[in-house]
């Protein structure tokens, strides 16, 4: 293992200091084990892992090639627009799929969040983001019935949240404070945004307020891949 990484370390710092460009072809597996004086499987390796992490890419029988990382999704961290309106003003193809709505159970700092009474019901609607029939990130609204009372009925129908607040009278938004942290994805995650469990997630929660009236719309968890976005914050 402590060879796979030097191996991995010396690529990535050399991609860093920019001996290879993006889309550069890479040594092969055979040259890079006799480079390192270790077996050709210890190099493969150490390739799968770096693709694994954006760092390279592959081609049939060509070897790998540098990822271009530059080429990534710009993500503007604000609330005054929906991030599907963002995706289709910066061009991507770009589509939303909900995926669940389900009832959840008590949890008292969603549930103050939303000011909704122990006994009340609270839901959470995912959905899938998906640019260029890849998906990017997984974004969870917690919404209370007694503020939405038609949403377990048509949150399975809902694509964008600002959309549905929108059609219920609500057309200024704002976010409270946001808190950020870093993750690595569960074996739900990883299979839903298709990617390896060395690819970090950036989890973003923050309440949306109604803009006049100041009351909160839903509590969100926004899991944002980290290997195909910038973020301007």
């Amino acid at each position: 293992m402590s060879e796979e990484m030097d191996i991995m370390d010396h690529l990535i710092a050399s991609i860093q200091a920019g001996k290879y460009e993006p889309d550069d072809k890479l040594p092969s597996e055979n040259e890079l084990a006799d480079r390192f004086k270790v077996p050709r499987m210890t190099a493969r390796k150490a390739y799968e892992r770096l693709q694994e992490l954006g760092y390279i890419y592959s081609k049939q029988g060509k070897g790998s090639f540098v990822q271009d990382r530059n080429l990534r999704i710009p993500l503007v961290l604000s609330a005054n627009k929906s991030f599907s309106q963002k995706m289709i003003e910066l061009g991507y193809e770009y589509q939303s799929r909900n995926i669940f709505c389900d009832l959840i159970e008590f949890n008292n700092k969603i549930y103050e969040s939303l000011g909704a009474e122990e006994d009340q019901r609270v839901y959470k609607i995912g959905r899938l983001r998906i640019i260029d029939d890849r998906p990017i990130a997984l974004h969870i609204s917690y919404v209370a019935e007694s503020l939405f009372p038609g949403i377990g009925s048509n949150g399975h129908e809902i694509t964008s949240m600002f959309q549905y607040y929108q059609s219920q009278g609500y057309y200024h938004f704002q976010s409270s404070e946001t808190i950020l942290r870093l993750t690595y994805p569960t074996k739900y995650e990883r299979e839903l945004l298709a990617c390896s469990s060395l690819i970090p997630l950036l989890v973003l929660e923050s309440e949306c307020m109604d803009g006049e009236s100041g009351r909160t719309l839903e509590y969100s968890k926004i899991m944002y891949r980290g290997d195909l976005f910038t973020y301007v914050i």
